[in-house]
């Protein structure tokens, strides 16, 4: 692992720039654009530097691409004072950057859901009040000296859910003045910059799903002031830096679907959407990507008939599946995410088996693979390293046919007998079956677990047969 910056690359060689755009274009690239991740929780960064992480940035760590941020903060400015209100031994309760007054434990608070108490807008006086007070452009403010200096020097990583620019924290990155690798650039509108997820922060989730039958005028005029300021916001920050993406952020969904329907939806929400979509394409920005968490599929022809064409993060425990949604809706979704978080704290063949999953997506096109979330301080330092070893090896070769024999990820010495049999079905009947119909013999996938435990049946599916007794024998 190289724990130094990549060097400047290649004249004939792709930038990271290039080659994330043409993902997402759906053209072949030589190179797979491929990042860690998005975000880790506090706890997570506390066990691995525990594990024998020296902190280094996971990008600079692996070689990997890195997205680059460029966004200011488009919530309150001025923020609200933190003012502690009230604790106790085990809790504390205060007013956030946001000014929602909220409850939250001492210990572990980044493990745990906090309280919400109360939300600063609960009528149309109290959100004119705010809105005049804390969501104007407020441009000397908001976009900073600071912020233009560091935005021209290429050094951007905004912290999560906050307005300061950090330094790369989160494993994220900031780019070192004098590289020059073009790595590609988005304006993430966090928290503030949507049509469910801003207005959640003025209300809640209760009061506001309420107010959509309660309280429609309320509803409309929050949606058209988010509209108005993103394009404003937005429109100054294309005066410092271009960027290749722009990102809402919803995060209007749990495991069981959305919390408001999706007609009640498109009918508040879409030409809101529609009108910043517009807007970003005339200033040349192609792609437009949304954040939600949860059971999102119903959302997604509200999104994509509104004019946004990436989504993150297809949350597997909430039932996404990036391949159902690739044959749903083809090659006018990009999709990043989509990779089961939770199977890295299991690791070896299950964390393998889950990559292999999304394979045939990365052979489509306009697909980037990462976790489908932050990652949970239940994973080790040792398993993360291996599930982006195992990652960056199999971009490499999503598929392959019967021309193509190395040895697979980690791969051990076992005995052929051992894998004959797979769930009673005759092995090499089912693969000369395949051949005969022209499918290709995935000889990297790790479907078998060639370090398992000795007595543990490893072979998951049959074509692997050929791979397994034939390509060791009379090949390697």
């Amino acid at each position: 692992m190289n724990l130094h910056p990549l060097p400047p690359p290649q004249t004939k060689t792709a930038s990271s720039r290039q080659r994330f755009l043409d993902t997402l274009k759906f053209k072949p690239v030589a190179k797979p654009w491929m990042r860690w991740g998005a975000f880790l929780w506090d706890e997570t960064v506390e066990r691995w530097k525990q594990e024998g992480w020296d902190g280094t940035p996971l990008d600079y760590y692996f070689d990997l691409d890195r997205l680059v941020r460029v966004d200011p903060w488009y919530g309150p400015v001025p923020e609200f004072q933190h003012e502690v209100l009230s604790e106790d031994a085990e809790t504390t309760t205060y007013i956030n950057h946001e000014g929602i007054v909220m409850r939250e434990f001492k210990q572990h608070h980044d493990a745990s859901m906090p309280q919400f108490i109360k939300f600063p807008v609960e009528n149309e006086a109290e959100f004119d009040k705010f809105a005049a007070e804390r969501l104007a452009l407020n441009a000397a403010q908001r976009l900073s000296a600071d912020w233009k200096k560091t935005v021209a020097s290429g050094r951007v990583q905004v912290a999560v859910g906050r307005g300061d620019l950090g330094a790369g924290g989160q494993g994220g990155t900031q780019t070192p003045a004098g590289t020059e690798e073009m790595w590609p650039r988005k304006c993430w509108a966090d928290r503030w910059g949507g049509f469910f997820g801003s207005l959640r922060n003025l209300m809640g989730v209760q009061n506001l799903c309420v107010a959509f039958y309660d309280q429609p005028r309320l509803i409309e005029r929050m949606m058209e002031e988010r509209a108005d300021r993103v394009i404003e916001i937005t429109g100054e920050v294309l005066k410092h830096a271009r960027f290749e993406t722009f990102w809402f952020w919803e995060d209007m969904a749990y495991k069981g679907g959305p919390l408001v329907g999706p007609d009640l939806f498109r009918k508040f929400a879409f030409r809101h959407y529609q009108r910043v979509c517009d807007w970003l394409r005339g200033q040349g920005i192609e792609h437009i990507g949304l954040d939600s968490d949860g059971k999102i599929d119903s959302l997604i022809p509200v999104w994509l008939d509104a004019g946004i064409t990436l989504l993150w993060p297809f949350e597997v425990q909430s039932g996404m599946d990036v391949l159902k949604v690739r044959r749903q809706y083809g090659k006018r979704l990009g999709i990043m995410g989509g990779l089961d978080k939770r199977v890295l704290a299991k690791g070896g063949p299950v964390m393998r088996a889950e990559v292999d999953r999304v394979m045939p997506l990365i052979e489509e096109g306009g697909y980037i693979p990462e976790l489908d979330h932050s990652v949970p301080p239940g994973v080790s330092w040792a398993n993360f390293c291996d599930y982006i070893g195992y990652l960056k090896h199999r971009q490499a070769s999503p598929a392959v046919g019967l021309g193509d024999f190395h040895p697979p990820h980690r791969a051990g010495h076992l005995r052929p007998g051992q894998e004959f049999g797979a769930k009673g079905v005759p092995v090499l009947a089912h693969v000369v079956a395949q051949l005969c119909r022209g499918h290709a013999v995935k000889a990297r996938s790790a479907s078998v677990t060639f370090d398992r435990q000795p007595g543990v049946r490893g072979i998951v599916f049959a074509d692997h047969l050929f791979h397994q007794v034939f390509g060791p024998r009379f090949l390697w």
